[in-house]
Protein backbone atom coordinates (compact mmCIF):
# COMPACT_ATOMS: atom_id res chain seq x y z
CA UNK A 1 0.00 0.00 0.00
CA UNK A 2 1.31 3.71 -0.70
CA UNK A 3 0.38 6.15 1.79
CA UNK A 4 -0.56 9.68 0.97
CA UNK A 5 -2.94 12.68 1.72
CA UNK A 6 -5.81 14.08 0.12
CA UNK A 7 -4.00 17.63 -1.09
CA UNK A 8 -7.54 20.17 0.12
CA UNK A 9 -6.12 20.39 3.08
CA UNK A 10 -3.22 22.61 1.70
CA UNK A 11 -5.94 25.39 -0.37
CA UNK A 12 -3.29 27.78 0.17
CA UNK A 13 -0.60 26.26 -1.66
CA UNK A 14 -0.31 25.84 -5.90
CA UNK A 15 0.13 22.68 -7.75
CA UNK A 16 3.84 22.99 -7.08
CA UNK A 17 4.15 23.83 -3.43
CA UNK A 18 1.50 21.02 -2.57
CA UNK A 19 3.75 18.84 -4.10
CA UNK A 20 6.81 20.18 -2.51
CA UNK A 21 5.61 19.40 1.05
CA UNK A 22 4.51 15.77 -0.04
CA UNK A 23 7.71 14.83 -1.59
CA UNK A 24 9.58 16.84 1.55
CA UNK A 25 7.57 14.96 4.18
CA UNK A 26 8.41 11.57 2.21
CA UNK A 27 4.52 11.13 1.20
CA UNK A 28 4.34 8.39 -1.77
CA UNK A 29 1.10 9.90 -3.15
CA UNK A 30 -1.34 12.64 -3.10
CA UNK A 31 -5.44 12.41 -3.73
CA UNK A 32 -5.36 16.28 -6.10
CA UNK A 33 -8.19 18.38 -5.68
CA UNK A 34 -9.48 19.52 -8.92
CA UNK A 35 -12.78 21.66 -8.49
CA UNK A 36 -13.37 23.71 -11.17
CA UNK A 37 -11.68 27.33 -11.00
CA UNK A 38 -12.97 29.15 -7.96
CA UNK A 39 -16.05 27.26 -7.00
CA UNK A 40 -15.67 26.34 -3.09
CA UNK A 41 -18.71 25.49 -1.51
CA UNK A 42 -17.93 24.28 1.24
CA UNK A 43 -15.45 23.03 3.68
CA UNK A 44 -12.65 21.86 2.49
CA UNK A 45 -14.55 22.14 -0.86
CA UNK A 46 -13.53 23.94 -4.01
CA UNK A 47 -9.87 23.48 -4.31
CA UNK A 48 -8.53 23.16 -7.27
CA UNK A 49 -4.42 22.16 -7.22
CA UNK A 50 -5.24 20.71 -10.99
CA UNK A 51 -7.15 22.29 -13.26
CA UNK A 52 -8.88 19.57 -15.42
CA UNK A 53 -10.20 21.85 -18.29
CA UNK A 54 -6.50 23.26 -18.52
CA UNK A 55 -5.37 19.70 -18.60
CA UNK A 56 -7.23 18.85 -21.92
CA UNK A 57 -6.78 22.18 -23.69
CA UNK A 58 -3.19 22.89 -22.75
CA UNK A 59 -0.47 19.69 -23.62
CA UNK A 60 2.44 21.71 -22.15
CA UNK A 61 0.44 22.26 -18.89
CA UNK A 62 -0.43 18.60 -18.82
CA UNK A 63 3.12 17.78 -19.19
CA UNK A 64 4.08 19.82 -16.55
CA UNK A 65 1.88 18.12 -14.51
CA UNK A 66 3.37 14.60 -14.98
CA UNK A 67 7.29 15.99 -15.24
CA UNK A 68 6.76 17.59 -11.62
CA UNK A 69 5.19 14.71 -9.88
CA UNK A 70 7.89 12.25 -11.45
CA UNK A 71 10.44 14.74 -10.32
CA UNK A 72 9.31 14.75 -6.84
CA UNK A 73 8.74 10.70 -6.34
CA UNK A 74 5.29 11.48 -5.64
CA UNK A 75 2.28 9.66 -7.57
CA UNK A 76 -1.27 11.08 -8.23
CA UNK A 77 -3.37 8.49 -6.79
CA UNK A 78 -6.36 10.21 -7.84
CA UNK A 79 -7.91 13.48 -9.52
CA UNK A 80 -10.59 14.29 -6.31
CA UNK A 81 -13.97 16.58 -7.13
CA UNK A 82 -16.74 15.76 -4.55
CA UNK A 83 -19.98 17.41 -6.14
CA UNK A 84 -23.34 16.60 -5.95
CA UNK A 85 -23.64 14.99 -9.18
CA UNK A 86 -27.56 13.87 -8.73
CA UNK A 87 -28.78 17.81 -7.16
CA UNK A 88 -32.33 18.46 -7.23
CA UNK A 89 -31.51 22.11 -8.81
CA UNK A 90 -30.83 20.50 -12.50
CA UNK A 91 -28.60 23.60 -13.39
CA UNK A 92 -25.97 22.17 -10.26
CA UNK A 93 -26.23 18.75 -11.73
CA UNK A 94 -25.93 19.28 -15.28
CA UNK A 95 -22.91 21.47 -14.48
CA UNK A 96 -21.16 19.13 -12.00
CA UNK A 97 -21.67 16.47 -14.25
CA UNK A 98 -19.91 18.50 -16.98
CA UNK A 99 -17.25 18.73 -14.89
CA UNK A 100 -17.06 15.01 -13.99
CA UNK A 101 -16.88 14.14 -17.12
CA UNK A 102 -13.79 16.33 -17.82
CA UNK A 103 -11.83 15.29 -15.25
CA UNK A 104 -12.20 11.53 -15.92
CA UNK A 105 -10.78 13.00 -19.35
CA UNK A 106 -8.17 14.83 -17.83
CA UNK A 107 -7.12 11.74 -15.41
CA UNK A 108 -6.73 9.33 -18.30
CA UNK A 109 -4.22 12.14 -20.16
CA UNK A 110 -2.49 12.46 -17.27
CA UNK A 111 -1.82 8.74 -17.02
CA UNK A 112 -3.95 8.95 -13.65
CA UNK A 113 -6.93 6.84 -14.10
CA UNK A 114 -8.98 7.43 -11.18
CA UNK A 115 -11.41 9.47 -10.30
CA UNK A 116 -12.51 10.00 -6.37
CA UNK A 117 -16.06 11.63 -6.13
CA UNK A 118 -19.53 11.27 -4.93
CA UNK A 119 -22.35 9.38 -6.20
CA UNK A 120 -24.81 12.66 -5.22
CA UNK A 121 -28.53 12.41 -3.99
CA UNK A 122 -31.41 14.60 -4.36
CA UNK A 123 -31.82 15.28 -0.67
CA UNK A 124 -35.46 16.07 -0.55
CA UNK A 125 -36.75 12.28 -1.96
CA UNK A 126 -36.31 9.12 -0.62
CA UNK A 127 -33.75 5.82 -1.30
CA UNK A 128 -36.20 4.62 -3.83
CA UNK A 129 -36.56 7.78 -5.52
CA UNK A 130 -32.68 8.42 -5.81
CA UNK A 131 -31.92 4.70 -7.17
CA UNK A 132 -34.05 6.07 -10.04
CA UNK A 133 -31.62 9.21 -10.33
CA UNK A 134 -28.87 6.93 -10.25
CA UNK A 135 -30.18 5.04 -13.35
CA UNK A 136 -30.99 7.97 -15.18
CA UNK A 137 -27.46 9.84 -14.54
CA UNK A 138 -25.00 7.86 -13.49
CA UNK A 139 -24.63 5.35 -16.97
CA UNK A 140 -23.84 7.69 -19.28
CA UNK A 141 -20.42 9.01 -16.63
CA UNK A 142 -19.35 5.82 -16.04
CA UNK A 143 -19.81 5.14 -20.34
CA UNK A 144 -17.63 8.25 -20.50
CA UNK A 145 -15.29 6.32 -17.88
CA UNK A 146 -14.82 3.38 -19.29
CA UNK A 147 -14.30 5.08 -22.70
CA UNK A 148 -11.11 6.27 -21.52
CA UNK A 149 -9.71 3.59 -19.41
CA UNK A 150 -10.83 5.51 -15.57
CA UNK A 151 -11.74 4.33 -12.69
CA UNK A 152 -14.43 5.98 -10.58
CA UNK A 153 -14.35 5.78 -6.64
CA UNK A 154 -17.34 6.84 -4.85
CA UNK A 155 -16.46 7.85 -0.93
CA UNK A 156 -19.08 6.65 1.12
CA UNK A 157 -19.32 10.05 3.21
CA UNK A 158 -22.98 10.33 3.75
CA UNK A 159 -22.65 14.54 3.14
CA UNK A 160 -25.56 15.09 6.10
CA UNK A 161 -24.02 17.35 8.73
CA UNK A 162 -26.38 20.37 9.05
CA UNK A 163 -29.54 21.71 8.42
CA UNK A 164 -28.69 23.15 4.52
CA UNK A 165 -28.34 18.89 3.64
CA UNK A 166 -31.14 18.00 5.91
CA UNK A 167 -32.81 15.52 5.75
CA UNK A 168 -31.71 13.16 3.43
CA UNK A 169 -28.03 14.10 2.67
CA UNK A 170 -26.44 14.35 -0.67
CA UNK A 171 -24.70 11.10 -1.09
CA UNK A 172 -26.62 8.16 -1.46
CA UNK A 173 -23.98 5.36 -1.50
CA UNK A 174 -23.69 5.58 2.50
CA UNK A 175 -24.11 2.10 3.70
CA UNK A 176 -23.42 -1.67 2.38
CA UNK A 177 -27.21 -2.32 1.62
CA UNK A 178 -27.77 0.63 -0.69
CA UNK A 179 -23.96 -0.17 -2.28
CA UNK A 180 -25.38 -3.83 -3.24
CA UNK A 181 -28.14 -1.53 -4.96
CA UNK A 182 -26.32 0.74 -6.62
CA UNK A 183 -23.50 -1.81 -7.60
CA UNK A 184 -26.24 -3.57 -9.18
CA UNK A 185 -27.93 -0.60 -11.40
CA UNK A 186 -24.61 0.17 -12.43
CA UNK A 187 -22.78 -3.30 -13.46
CA UNK A 188 -19.45 -1.36 -13.94
CA UNK A 189 -16.22 -3.03 -13.83
CA UNK A 190 -14.42 0.71 -13.68
CA UNK A 191 -17.10 1.67 -11.02
CA UNK A 192 -15.80 1.23 -6.94
CA UNK A 193 -15.34 2.88 -3.61
CA UNK A 194 -13.22 4.99 -2.02
CA UNK A 195 -13.51 2.93 1.58
CA UNK A 196 -13.35 5.83 4.44
CA UNK A 197 -13.95 4.27 7.60
CA UNK A 198 -14.77 6.86 9.75
CA UNK A 199 -18.11 7.53 8.25
CA UNK A 200 -19.58 4.20 9.30
CA UNK A 201 -18.54 5.07 13.01
CA UNK A 202 -20.68 7.81 13.32
CA UNK A 203 -23.81 6.10 11.51
CA UNK A 204 -23.11 2.66 14.12
CA UNK A 205 -21.96 0.53 11.26
CA UNK A 206 -19.39 -2.07 11.78
CA UNK A 207 -16.47 -1.18 9.45
CA UNK A 208 -14.20 -3.88 8.94
CA UNK A 209 -17.06 -6.39 7.38
CA UNK A 210 -17.74 -4.68 4.64
CA UNK A 211 -13.82 -4.84 3.19
CA UNK A 212 -14.05 -8.36 2.97
CA UNK A 213 -17.54 -8.13 1.08
CA UNK A 214 -16.58 -5.45 -1.37
CA UNK A 215 -12.76 -6.56 -1.38
CA UNK A 216 -13.32 -6.57 -5.25
CA UNK A 217 -15.08 -2.97 -5.21
CA UNK A 218 -12.19 -1.17 -2.81
CA UNK A 219 -10.48 1.18 -5.50
CA UNK A 220 -9.42 3.55 -3.42
CA UNK A 221 -8.86 4.11 0.72
CA UNK A 222 -9.00 7.08 2.96
CA UNK A 223 -7.40 7.27 6.77
CA UNK A 224 -9.69 9.57 8.29
CA UNK A 225 -10.59 9.23 12.20
CA UNK A 226 -13.86 10.37 13.81
CA UNK A 227 -14.89 10.64 17.56
CA UNK A 228 -18.04 10.12 18.61
CA UNK A 229 -18.97 12.34 22.38
CA UNK A 230 -21.09 9.77 24.07
CA UNK A 231 -22.16 12.58 26.74
CA UNK A 232 -23.71 14.20 23.48
CA UNK A 233 -24.87 11.89 22.20
CA UNK A 234 -27.03 10.43 24.61
CA UNK A 235 -28.67 14.09 24.87
CA UNK A 236 -29.48 14.69 20.82
CA UNK A 237 -29.54 11.14 20.10
CA UNK A 238 -28.83 9.78 16.41
CA UNK A 239 -31.40 11.74 15.14
CA UNK A 240 -29.39 15.01 15.40
CA UNK A 241 -27.31 16.61 13.23
CA UNK A 242 -24.04 14.48 13.48
CA UNK A 243 -21.70 17.21 13.94
CA UNK A 244 -23.55 18.05 17.45
CA UNK A 245 -22.32 14.67 18.65
CA UNK A 246 -18.75 13.42 16.55
CA UNK A 247 -16.55 15.45 14.99
CA UNK A 248 -13.11 14.81 12.38
CA UNK A 249 -10.08 13.70 14.08
CA UNK A 250 -6.49 12.69 12.98
CA UNK A 251 -5.78 9.03 12.73
CA UNK A 252 -5.18 8.03 16.09
CA UNK A 253 -7.09 10.38 17.90
CA UNK A 254 -10.85 8.85 17.41
CA UNK A 255 -12.69 5.69 17.43
CA UNK A 256 -10.83 3.91 14.60
CA UNK A 257 -9.17 0.46 15.35
CA UNK A 258 -6.55 0.93 12.64
CA UNK A 259 -5.00 -1.75 12.83
CA UNK A 260 -7.65 -4.28 12.85
CA UNK A 261 -8.72 -1.75 9.67
CA UNK A 262 -5.60 -2.08 7.93
CA UNK A 263 -5.39 -5.43 8.76
CA UNK A 264 -8.19 -6.23 6.84
CA UNK A 265 -7.23 -4.62 3.91
CA UNK A 266 -3.98 -6.71 3.95
CA UNK A 267 -6.14 -9.67 4.28
CA UNK A 268 -7.87 -9.01 0.72
CA UNK A 269 -4.65 -8.42 -0.64
CA UNK A 270 -4.92 -4.38 -1.47
CA UNK A 271 -1.90 -2.99 -2.40
CA UNK A 272 -3.25 0.36 -4.08
CA UNK A 273 -3.40 3.56 -2.59
CA UNK A 274 -4.07 5.05 0.65
CA UNK A 275 -4.82 8.94 1.60
CA UNK A 276 -4.85 10.56 4.93
CA UNK A 277 -7.66 12.92 4.72
CA UNK A 278 -7.38 15.94 7.40
CA UNK A 279 -10.55 17.66 8.92
CA UNK A 280 -9.70 17.99 12.62
CA UNK A 281 -10.46 21.36 13.51
CA UNK A 282 -7.92 21.49 15.95
CA UNK A 283 -5.14 21.32 13.47
CA UNK A 284 -6.22 24.48 11.44
CA UNK A 285 -5.54 28.09 11.74
CA UNK A 286 -2.21 28.16 10.37
CA UNK A 287 0.42 27.12 7.83
CA UNK A 288 2.37 25.49 10.56
CA UNK A 289 -0.54 23.48 12.29
CA UNK A 290 -1.70 22.12 8.99
CA UNK A 291 1.78 20.73 8.32
CA UNK A 292 1.55 19.35 11.61
CA UNK A 293 -1.68 17.17 10.82
CA UNK A 294 0.18 15.57 8.19
CA UNK A 295 3.32 14.66 9.81
CA UNK A 296 1.48 13.34 13.07
CA UNK A 297 -0.92 11.77 10.66
CA UNK A 298 2.12 10.17 8.92
CA UNK A 299 3.92 9.36 11.53
CA UNK A 300 1.07 7.17 13.03
CA UNK A 301 -0.24 5.50 9.66
CA UNK A 302 3.63 4.10 9.43
CA UNK A 303 2.81 1.90 12.38
CA UNK A 304 0.46 0.06 9.77
CA UNK A 305 1.47 1.17 5.52
CA UNK A 306 5.13 1.70 5.10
Amino acid sequence: MKLGFVSAILDQSNFEEMMDIASELGFQCVEVACWPQGKAERRYAGVSHIDAERVLADDEYAAHIQEYSKCKSVEISSLAYYPNTMDGDLEKRAAAVEHLKNLIKASAKLGVNMVTTFIGRDQTKNVEENLELVKEIWPPILDTAKEYGVKVAIENCPMLFGPDQWPGGQNLMTTPAIWKKVFEILPYDNFGINYDPSHFVWQMIDYIKPIYEFKDKIFHVHYKDIKVYEDRLNQCGIMAYPLDFMSPKLPGLGDVDWGKYVSALTDIGYDGYTCIEVEDKAFEGSKEKVLDSLKLSKKYMEQFVI
